[in-house]
């Protein structure tokens, strides 16, 4: 990820934090009220905060003692006055809290941001797998 700071780098690194503290508050504060969310589990859409915050409370209070480190890569971006749009790999890393690596996956991740009053916030994040079409089986690595 570039170094420069941006929106679009400001919502990851504070999405990595988030995430491996399982602080859902800090995960939510990061998404618009009415976000649009196609994720990769559990079910077709999330729409709006409130189901998101249920999502994001259900999956950090089912790492336990575990936490998940999240690293992006091949981050592409482009930012206008008020609306951003990024698209990366994200590798999710299960940590046990002896601090090993006990697994990992990679999604491919999308991201629109809008600036409203002036802060950024999700407004749309799809995340997905390929598919292997002689197995049916998500493909969890690139």
């Amino acid at each position: 990820m570039s170094h420069e700071p941006t929106p679009v780098t400001h919502a990851l690194e504070a999405y990595a934090a988030a995430v491996y503290a399982k602080d859902v508050e800090a995960f939510t504060s990061l998404y618009a009220d009415d976000v649009h969310v196609f994720d990769s589990w559990g079910q077709w859409q999330y729409s709006g905060i409130g189901e998101w915050r249920e999502m994001a409370a259900g999956w950090f209070s089912s790492l336990g003692a575990e936490r998940v480190e999240v690293e992006f890569h091949d981050v592409r971006s482009a930012i206008g006055e008020d609306v951003a749009f990024a698209h990366a790999a994200v590798t999710f890393a299960g940590v046990s809290a002896q601090g090993e690596r006990q697994r990992s996956m990679t999604n491919r991740l999308t991201l629109n941001l809008v600036k409203k009053g002036g802060v950024w916030k999700i407004a749309h994040e799809h995340s997905s797998l390929p598919i292997d079409m002689e197995s049916g089986k998500g493909i969890f690595s690139r």
